[in-house]
């Protein structure tokens, strides 16, 4: 796990670390130091923590104009045991919807299993974005349905069309768009 890198090739449109307005900014990384884990196994230390003990993300992208943010997860997410969502809720995305972002791409191929506990973070997500949406992509068959068992995709969009998206191969304008048209 620790060779797994966030997705990188967009790191000259944004980062960030640099981002007065992300909740990651000033923050700095060592490609020497392995401090972060799940279960025992080293992750790569670009990845961000968050609060959470089992899963790490990166912010690839923001869009402020479109108030979209492209996220990337690594881990397990864990409301059962570690109520990640609430980590997530609290200390990113609540800072998020503070500068306008109401629409999230949540990139998950890295998500490895989805422990559920109740909806209620979800819920306050989905009305606190009002008319914004929140996309799962490239999560896999057996997350996915963690999170249909858990009525979790009532909150998130998991469409045919974008999960299998080589999302790899576009800009990041053009993945907005692309998912958008897709909605």
């Amino acid at each position: 796990m620790h060779e797994i890198e966030p997705f990188y090739n967009w790191r000259h449109l944004y980062t960030s670390e640099n981002d007065t307005d992300s909740p990651f900014y000033g923050r700095e990384y060592s490609d020497i130091y392995f401090s972060h884990t799940v279960y025992n196994y080293y992750i790569h230390p670009q990845w961000d923590e968050f609060g959470s003990n089992t899963l790490y993300l990166k912010i690839l992208f923001i869009d402020y104009e479109k108030a979209t943010a492209i996220i990337e997860f690594i881990g397990e997410w864990n409301d059962c045991l570690y109520n990640d969502i609430m980590f997530l809720k609290r200390n990113v995305l609540e800072l998020l919807m503070s500068k306008g972002i109401a629409n999230y791409i949540l990139i998950g191929e890295n998500v490895l299993n989805f422990h559920y506990s109740d909806d209620a973070y979800y819920e306050e997500w989905v009305e606190d974005i009002d008319r914004g949406y929140i996309v799962g992509l490239g999560f896999l068959p057996h997350v996915i349905k963690e999170f249909e068992k858990g009525k979790i995709d009532r909150y998130l969009i998991f469409n045919e069309n974008i999960l299998d998206l080589d999302w790899r191969t576009y800009t990041p304008d053009n993945l907005i768009n692309k998912i958008e048209s897709l909605l």
